[in-house]
This record gives structure tokens, sequence and C-alpha cells, in this order.
């Protein structure tokens, strides 16, 4: 069987008992628990990339940590430009800290190590990897064996995804970044970030990456430069990662759909023609 895990991303947590843009992010978060519970409980862990909470209070932490303590399985938790560094820190013990006291750490798997970053900068929604943290990661790759993959996880995209609004935010030293991990791309198997709220999937500089929406509001689809910036009501999905020895393949999966659901063969003693013409009957 593949090794399984669960991306989730943009919780957006707020205090508890509120809304947000006219959802209810505790609610949405809890539904995609539940499914993951339902479905997924045999995956290895889940990985929350950041902007857990909206404001970054420490009730809306509390209030993401209440909600992910029914997760039938562990969790790391990442920050995103939402969130804020120590009153995290302070809450969860599912977020990883790195000597320097940003929300960075590893994780040792069957098929490589996972890296987990800290690209939060508390005075913009922009993504940031200071010296520090740039250093924590060379030191890391460097560390680790030769020949054992990797497989990165950030909140900011460190490169344009086309939607001008979100690239406008996206990771500063993108540059840098790029030239820390250079000696290792051959290595990465897969990046994965959140931060854009869209199902994006593709490669840069030949390092396949995937992003998905995320479980409260969504950022509007539009690459018009000119156009207005608009948040949605498009589906929440979390992501079902599974990986082998050859593979790594990502289902992004909208857990509350509520679409009609049926087989596609007919039931005994119905022509398959007319079954196909005629369903769904009422």
């Amino acid at each position: 069987m593949p090794f399984k895990f669960i991306h989730l991303t943009d919780t957006h947590l707020a205090n508890p008992g509120l809304k947000l843009y006219g959802l209810d992010p505790r609610a949405r978060l809890d539904a995609a628990i539940a499914d993951i519970n339902q479905h997924q409980s045999d995956a290895a862990f889940a990985v929350v990339t950041g902007d857990l909470t909206h404001w970054g209070e420490p009730d809306s932490y509390t209030n993401f940590a209440e909600a992910m303590a029914a997760l039938k399985i562990p969790y790391i938790a990442m920050v995103g430009n939402h969130d804020r560094r120590v009153t995290c820190l302070d809450a969860l013990k599912a977020a990883p800290r790195d000597a320097n006291g940003f929300v960075q750490g590893t994780r040792t798997t069957e098929h490589g190590l996972f890296v987990f970053l800290d690209t939060l900068d508390e005075t913009s929604h922009a993504g940031e990897m200071c010296a520090k943290r740039l250093g924590w990661l060379a030191s890391t790759l460097a560390a680790a064996p030769a020949d054992m993959p990797l497989v990165v996880f950030m909140h900011h995209p460190p490169f344009p995804v086309g939607v001008h609004a979100m690239d406008e935010i996206g990771l500063k030293q993108s540059a840098e970044f790029a030239e820390v991990i250079a000696p290792y791309r051959a290595r990465i198997r897969h990046l994965f970030f959140g931060h854009v709220h869209r199902p994006i999937f593709g490669s840069w500089g030949r390092i396949p990456f995937s992003t998905l929406r995320g479980t409260n509001h969504q950022v509007w689809f539009e690459l018009d430069q000119s156009a207005p910036h608009l948040a949605s009501h498009e589906p929440p999905a979390y992501g079902v990662v599974l990986i082998d020895d050859e593979n790594l393949v990502v289902h992004s999966h909208d857990f509350l759909d509520q679409s009609l659901r049926f087989p596609f063969a007919p039931p005994a003693g119905m022509d398959g023609r007319d079954y196909a013409l005629s369903f769904p009957a009422r």
C-alpha cells in the first residue's frame, strides 16, 4: 500500500462563534476533520500549510486546537501570513520550532525527509525567508543523506502562479530560496504550499508542486491583472497524497460536495442503455 498523508491549508479560524466572509470556518474545518476520520483515517498524518487563523488571536488558536483534537491522526501545523508566530507556538504542540524560534522542522518518513518552512512576515502579507531561515534550510538539506528524497512544505509559493493579486504577496526572497535548494532540486519529489486558495498543479524548474482550496473561503480565478481581487464561496477541499517508490499522487477532495452519486452499472434486469439514458430517475 502507498504511504498516505493529508494536506490541509488556509483554515482561517476566527474566535469561537464568529463567521468569516459569511461562512463558519470552525464548522467547515470540523466537516473536513469528520470526513478525514471517516474515509482517510489510515493516513500517517496531516499537514496544515498555514493561515491556521485569520487574525492570530489566542482564542482563535484555541479554537483551532480544539477542532484538530478530533482528528484521529497526528498533524503538523505551519504558519502563514494571517498567523502570529509566538501565539501559534504557545498554543500548538503540533507546530515545529527551530533553534531560532521559527515554525520550522522536519519529519523523516519511509519516503524521504519532509521539510516544513516558516514564510511568515508579521509586517506584510507577502512571504519572507530571512537569512536565519534560509540558513536553517541550507544546513537541514546538507545534513540529509545524499540518497534521501525530499518533500517540501511552505505557505507562500516561491514563484508566480498567474493570479496577479496573490503573486504580489508571494515569497519575497524567491531568488534566494531557489539558490539554496538548487543543489537538491533533483531530489525534491514535491513542493506543497497554501496561500493561494486555488487548486493549482504543475512544476517549477522541474519540481512538481500542488496547492489547494482552503477549508473556508477561496480566491476567485482571474488572470486579468486589471480585474478586481475577489473572494468566493467555491467548495472547500483537502488533499489526499499517496506516495510509493515511483509515484506521488495528489487527490483534491471537495469534502462538502453533495451531488448525486450512483452506480455505473444498471440493476439486474434493466437494460444498460435505458439506464444510462434515463438515470437518475426520480
